[in-house]
């Protein structure tokens, strides 16, 4: 299997306290940081509720998890949230393994993750005080 050596990042914007960021390509530790950095500045732009679509993502390590790890540290601090979306295979395997999918929530499709975000007020149950 040939992996992506770039990490693409899309924004999108589906309501004033909510952010949609795609994960396209890899996740490593030469491309964690750019993760974060974007992450975090939706955060501190005023929306601290962030989706992570990880559908087109082809390879995650610990360095990832590492990362979303403290965007969800982040994004509580700021009375937000991280969930992630349509988490390929090879990742939602990764979660269980490591129980950070105890601490993130994981859904099938990022409108599963929109709704969870507006039903539950902006904080996904799953969540847990880090």
């Amino acid at each position: 299997m040939t992996h992506s050596q770039t990490l693409i990042l899309t924004v999108g914007h589906p309501a004033d306290s909510i952010a949609v960021l795609t994960v396209a390509g890899e996740i490593d530790v030469d491309s964690a940081p750019a993760l974060r950095t974007q992450a975090l500045e939706l955060i501190r732009q005023g929306r601290p509720h962030l989706v992570l679509d990880m559908a087109p993502l082809e390879f995650c390590d610990s360095s990832g998890l590492n990362t979303m790890i403290a965007i969800l540290r982040y994004a509580k601090d700021r009375h937000g949230s991280l969930s992630l979306a349509a988490a390929p295979p090879h990742l939602a395997r990764l979660l269980d393994v490591t129980g950070v999918g105890e601490l993130i929530p994981a859904l099938p499709t990022t409108a599963e993750a929109l709704t969870r975000i507006t039903i539950s007020g902006g904080t996904p149950e799953k969540q847990e005080t880090l």
